[in-house]
This record gives structure tokens, sequence and C-alpha cells, in this order.
């Protein structure tokens, strides 16, 4: 009798094990809909086990509770935390213990204005796109890289950036700056000066091509039109900055009245470069700048073949012959 009751009581302490181990150590955490636990700066223990318990990722708060007493999880650190399946409380617990949070992958892609990009990083960020747009806007904040209100767009190279998702906008930015400045080699310094322009002018310049056409092989031709009517000292008139003037990106067509728009972005109205560039340049585009044909083509127009090309000349009667012949073909597609 006395060996069947230390049966049972060994069976059941062994039940109670088994139970514990699961709840400690069991898959038993859930993956939620978005895949992450956010804790947002300042948080507190409850704000965690609040979040946890809302997006269903734990089912109640005592286990836990338990779990981050046995691991001394006290102090929150704040992060983006993917929740994986097969997780178990103690890997939970010791994810957000260690501060093991997952980096956000932010890419930039064309991005015209500081509102849009401001946008994005508050979709994918902490903080929200009001203080990554006043942080843009601040010649305070902008005078320590040596940019302006005008000039800020030109350190957003299109790479990808990985940065904790609790990032601030200033560090944010930073790392923006950074690669801006690796991307800016002695070498290409040298090729900027050569060309008579700062490394901000290339990614201007670079900025109005990559607005002007698709076709990559059209660049470097484009680029050395623009740079030899810079030389000459003549306006510039690239149709995209009067589309950034009027802040009307759709335009397929542009009327003489719009080309008088009153803006600095007007390179119909005032010579030379922008004060600032009308979208985030491409790599390729800036390099097309620094190795620009010498040629002596002064004006080119879209191709009336419509197959994304341009026709180039150095004739102005050449031009005006081209230029008719492509809006001839805009009428017969009835482009507004």
């Amino acid at each position: 009798m006395k060996k069947k009751s230390i049966t049972i009581v060994a069976a059941a302490i062994l039940l109670i094990a088994v139970f514990f181990a699961w709840k400690f150590l069991g898959p038993t955490v859930r993956v939620p809909e978005r895949k992450y636990l956010y804790i947002r700066t300042g948080a507190n223990f409850n704000d965690v086990t609040d979040s946890l318990v809302k997006n269903k990722i734990i089912a109640g708060k005592t286990w836990f509770n338990l779990s981050s007493g046995m691991a001394g999880y006290k102090n929150i650190k704040p992060g983006r935390y993917e929740i994986k399946k097969g997780m178990s409380l103690l890997d939970l617990v010791r994810m957000l213990k260690n501060g093991s949070q997952s980096p956000v992958s932010f890419v930039i892609t064309k991005i015209r204005t500081r509102e849009v990009l401001a946008q994005r990083i508050g979709r994918a960020f902490e903080c929200d796109s009001l203080e990554m747009v006043n942080y843009l806007n601040n010649p305070d904040s902008l005078r320590q890289f040596g940019l302006d209100t005008n000039t800020v767009m030109i350190a957003a190279m299109p790479f990808t950036y990985t940065l904790k998702w609790n990032t601030t906008p200033s560090r944010i930015f930073r790392e923006f700056h950074n690669a801006w400045t690796t991307f800016w080699t002695p070498e290409r310094k040298q090729l900027a000066d050569s060309l008579g322009l700062t490394p901000a002018q290339v990614s201007i310049l670079a900025s109005i091509i990559d607005e002007e056409t698709n076709a990559e092989s059209d660049r470097p031709n484009i680029a050395s039109v623009y740079l030899n009517r810079l030389a000459k000292g003549m306006p510039l008139q690239a149709d995209p900055t009067v589309k950034f003037a009027l802040r009307n990106f759709g335009l397929r067509r542009i009327y003489e009245k719009q080309l008088l728009t009153a803006s600095p972005y007007n390179t119909y109205v005032n010579k030379g470069l922008p004060p600032g560039p009308i979208c985030t340049p491409g790599l390729a585009t800036m390099d097309a700048v620094l190795h620009a044909p010498k040629t002596d083509y002064i004006y080119f127009v879209a191709n009336p073949a419509f197959d994304g090309t341009h026709v180039f000349t150095s004739n102005y009667k050449d031009h005006m012959t081209n230029a008719r012949l492509y809006q001839k073909e805009l009428n017969n597609r009835n482009v507004k």
C-alpha cells in the first residue's frame, strides 16, 4: 500500500513538473497577425503585459509574470520584437530582457518631397511623420550636415537602411547622411569638380534627369545636354522642374502658361540649377552625370515613337521639327 502511495505521489509530481515545463518551455506563445510586438519608448512592465494579452500573444499574465520573475526581467527596452512560431515563454522573456529586437529594413526608392519621405518613415518607425518632417524642415537640425531645407533630400540616397524601430529622427537622418558621405569617394568628388559642380549640384542635376526619362541609355546624353546649357549660360528648361514647382507630378503634357509658374524650381524662368533636388536620384544617374560624354547636343525631345527614348540635336531648327512631330503624336493619342 505504501509503495502504491509513493508511486501515485511520484506520478503526480511528474505531471506537475511536466505541466510547469510546458508552461515555461513549451511553444505556448502565439504569433500575432503583424508578427511583431512593438514596445514604445517609456513603456512600463504593465504596458508590455497588456500589449501581449491584447495582441493574443499570451493567453494571460500569470505565467508571463512568473517567467519574468525567474529571468529577472524588469528593465523595459523599447523596440520591435519578432514573435516566432514555437517560441516559449522563457524564449519571449529572454528576448525582451536582452533587447534583441528585430531591425527595420527601410528602402528608399524615388521620393520627390520631404513630406513623402517623412510619411514613409512614420509608417516604418516609432517616430511619427510629423516629428520627422519637423526635423527635415528645421534649418538648425540640418546646418550641422551642411544642408538646408532645399538640399536636405540629397542625403536620402536610394539604399536599404537597417535601423532599429525606435531610432530617433535625428539618428535616422544621420544614417542617411553617412551613406551620402560614403558614396562621395575622392574619385567622384574629383569628377564633379572637373565639371564645375559640387556633389549637391550633381544630385540636383541627376534628379532632373531621373524625372526626364526611364531610359537608362539616354541618361548620359541628357546629362551632356544640361551640362552644355549650363556652360553656355542657357536656362535648362526642364519640364520636370515645372511639375515639381506645381506639385503636380502626374502631368503628361505641359502648356505654355505653366512654363511661367513662379518658383525657384522652375528652370524655364530661372537660369542654372534649382535650389534642391526634385526627387531622390538613382546612383547610376549620378554616375551618368559624372561620366557624361562630350557632345554638342543642346536640345532633346521625347521620341514620337513613344518608346521612352529621346531625339538629340545641336540645331534648333532640327529640334523644332522633332518637337512638332512629338506634339502631333500627343494630339493623335489625345494626351491631355
